[in-house]
């Protein structure tokens, strides 16, 4: 699973980068504000990415913040709500207003996102409005990436639990043992989440 691309951007697009990382051109899909705060081509790039994997397909979805980044991915556990969608919904309004947008349950601020009908708005309410961070506090997708936290809540994704669970689980355990090594961490997060 592709999780992170540092690269050369060969060409971008308002809806896709392509990131030349050794030798190697990355298609990622990325929304608007990704967009505007992307270099032009041949300059240095960083990405953080979400993998999408369907039957016929693998899809890759990039972000310059770990805030757009985590809200793409609270978006996709919203029913009907797909990558394409959630895609759209950032392009369509900053993070911190949608955040703010879905805390204050703000329907009509978010039936003005393009492709976003009031049944969607609702749904994207009443799934995501206790799941936003509180006024004022810093949200938790703002720390700094470490590999380790990142590998944690990949694997931890792989083996069925939903993106918050995990969050909970790699926390927990890097909190306990921080600089144990993958494998020990790992067990630990999956104790945390079987409840032992």
């Amino acid at each position: 699973m592709i999780a992170h691309l540092r690269g050369r951007i060969l060409r971008k697009g308002t809806q896709e980068a392509v990131i030349d990382v050794q030798g190697v051109g990355y298609r990622v899909a990325i929304p608007l504000s990704t967009f505007y705060r992307l270099g032009e081509p041949g300059s240095e790039a960083e990405l953080l990415v979400h993998t999408h994997v369907r039957e016929d397909a693998l899809a890759l979805y990039g972000f310059l913040t770990m805030q757009e980044q985590s809200l793409f991915e609270r978006l996709l556990d919203v029913s009907g709500v797909g990558p394409k969608v959630a895609l759209g919904i950032l392009s369509g309004i900053e993070a911190p207003d949608l955040v703010e947008a879905l805390r204050g349950g703000d329907v009509v601020r978010l039936t003005r996102i393009p492709g976003v009908g009031k049944k969607t708005a609702e749904r994207l309410v009443l799934e995501l409005r206790d799941k936003m961070p509180p006024p004022g506090a810093p949200p938790a997708a703002e720390r700094k990436p470490t590999p380790t936290r990142d590998d944690l809540l990949s694997a931890l994704v792989h083996l069925g639990y939903s993106r918050p669970e995990a969050e909970r689980g790699a926390e927990r355990a890097l909190k306990e043992g921080g600089d144990a090594r993958f494998e020990d961490l790992l067990r630990r997060s999956l104790q945390v989440l079987s409840g032992r």
